[in-house]
């Protein structure tokens, strides 16, 4: 026996409910994308088109990932890095929460281009990390070693491609 016109919209209705939802969730990035994976590549280009700097990144894009990012790492290595993936651009603070290193934290719009740099220290014993607070605008932040920024001579306005699927 076939199943009724009224059953048949049910579940459309259902299903199409249920996709609107998910892509929701992986816009707000509450949901990591499924047709990506955890690592890709990161590079900065100068104002004439010189590249400046490629890192290995792993990349966090679920509240959760953002949430821990480096702070269960014990270092990272030269030519390594975090990308931390937000839904949209927005004013973000990136706080050294549990951090056992100091890194470079770089904020990239929408446009990909670099809006700040700062160079972030580990806490001291006793610290709390909470109290640590870098801030910029960014749809992307991007956390390399200490110094990488500087050695690589990176400025506000490099532009950024970012490649991870």
């Amino acid at each position: 026996m076939w199943p009724s016109r009224k059953r048949i919209y049910a579940g459309l209705v259902v299903s199409i409910v249920a996709l609107i939802v998910g892509f929701g969730l992986i816009q707000l990035s509450i949901l990591p994308v499924p047709w990506t994976n955890d690592h890709g590549q990161v590079t900065v280009y100068g104002d004439d088109g010189t590249e400046k700097l490629t890192v290995e990144v792993e990349v966090a894009d679920t509240w959760e990932q953002r949430y821990t990012g480096l702070s269960d790492h014990d270092s990272l290595e030269p030519g390594t890095g975090m990308l931390f993936v937000h839904g949209s651009e927005g004013d973000r603070t990136y706080v050294m929460r549990d951090m056992d290193f100091d890194i470079d934290i770089i904020f990239i719009d929408s446009d990909r281009e670099i809006t700040a740099i700062h160079h972030a220290r580990a806490p001291e014993p006793g610290e709390d990390g909470e109290d640590l607070r870098y801030s910029g605008r960014a749809q992307w932040v991007l956390e390399v070693p200490r110094g990488t920024a500087n050695n690589s001579a990176l400025e506000e306005g490099d532009t950024v491609e970012i490649e991870y699927e």
